[in-house]
């Protein structure tokens, strides 16, 4: 149905945000996808996210590759940056907007065939160089576009929809960005977006690599009795660690003391991480940690979500290479191009 049109005109009783913004502002086109696909309540949750964190949209930047997780950027934040890479190349690109125009704020969309497959080395690199930006898989475990054969992440022993068993060992997406280096990693669920908004707050908020992993059930391929990435097996079998509220910088605090303990995080540019802890025994600052209570947790059948490891104290991309603070697109031929004197000393000191 992509000849209808939403409308133009907004219902004068829409909230706004600080900036004046209603929700709808943050909307995208129709959505192309199946009726009910988890892809559409991850571009629903960001949405709800820009909108609460007082974002102007056409201050992001977003990405993607291929697939149907990649067809969604389309579908939210309507007046921003958009660029749909090739297949597995979004992180390359992103690096390359990202050293050219710090200013934006960088998202990056994908699925787990195109970063699990033919996007694992960029999503490697990403990871360890620490680029800023807020890196979502939609990973659902099949490939949608081509009918349903199991990606890099399904499950072994989980059952397709044509009855065939998984006899490969998956890839924890999740587990590789915390030995990559990702210094903001997270899993959620489309259906829980109670969870799933702060989540996505936060990692907008970050200063560095800020990855989460969306378990996302394909309706059409992989929402049936034997698969390990369907509605109704990850709500059973959900080990949510925490819940978590992002609060902004520089912004009227409101805070509800609820019984347990909580924890706060403070992040380079001022926000706060305010952190309940659901598990006492949990330390979201602690990236072994992190990975032994992953696999702990895979053994007994269950999928953990919620804020799995932060690092208050990280540096981006721009930090490690000591780059300047004007954005490469800002400057001139002066600055670019400084002469032959300049480049023979920058060459003798590679000697």
């Amino acid at each position: 149905m992509t000849y209808i049109a939403k409308p133009r005109l907004h219902h004068p009783t829409l909230a706004c945000n600080a900036i004046g913004y209603t929700r709808r502002d943050y909307e995208g086109k129709v959505s192309t996808l199946c009726a009910g696909c988890g892809h559409d309540s991850i571009s629903a949750a960001i949405i709800q996210a820009c909108w609460e964190l007082d974002i102007e949209p056409h201050r992001v930047a977003k990405l993607s590759g291929i697939g149907c997780s990649s067809k969604t950027p389309d579908y939210f934040l309507g007046q921003s940056h958009g660029f749909n890479t090739v297949h597995g190349r979004m992180p390359s690109v992103l690096t390359g907007a990202n050293l050219a125009n710090r200013t934006l704020l960088y998202l990056g969309v994908s699925g787990d065939g195109d970063s699990a497959s033919i996007g694992l080395g960029q999503f490697a690199h990403v990871m360890r160089r620490g680029v800023d930006m807020t890196y979502i898989v939609e990973n659902n475990g099949v490939y949608g576009l081509t009918k349903g054969q199991f990606s890099a992440t399904a499950d072994p022993g989980s059952v397709s929809k044509k009855g065939v068993t998984n006899t490969d060992s998956p890839l924890d997406m999740v587990g590789m960005a915390l030995m990559l280096g990702a210094s903001f990693v997270a899993r959620g669920f489309s259906g829980d977006k109670r969870q799933l908004v702060p989540l996505i707050k936060a990692a907008i908020a970050h200063k560095g690599a800020a990855f989460i992993d969306v378990i996302s059930p394909c309706v059409a391929f992989n929402n049936h009795a034997g698969s390990t990435k369907s509605y109704e097996y990850v709500r059973e079998h959900n080990e949510a660690v925490n819940r978590l509220d992002i609060m902004p910088a520089r912004a009227e605090i409101t805070i509800d003391y609820a019984d347990g303990d909580t924890i706060e995080v403070e992040q380079h540019d001022g926000s706060v991480l305010r952190l309940h802890k659901l598990h006492a025994d949990y330390d979201a600052h602690d990236r072994v940690g992190a990975m032994n209570y992953l696999q702990a947790h895979q053994a007994k059948g269950e999928v953990v979500t919620g804020l799995l490891y932060v690092d208050p104290e990280a540096r981006d991309l721009h930090a490690h290479l000591d780059t300047v603070d004007a954005p490469f697109n800002t400057l001139g031929e002066r600055e670019l191009c400084p002469g032959a004197a300049v480049l023979e000393k920058i060459n003798a000191g590679l000697r």
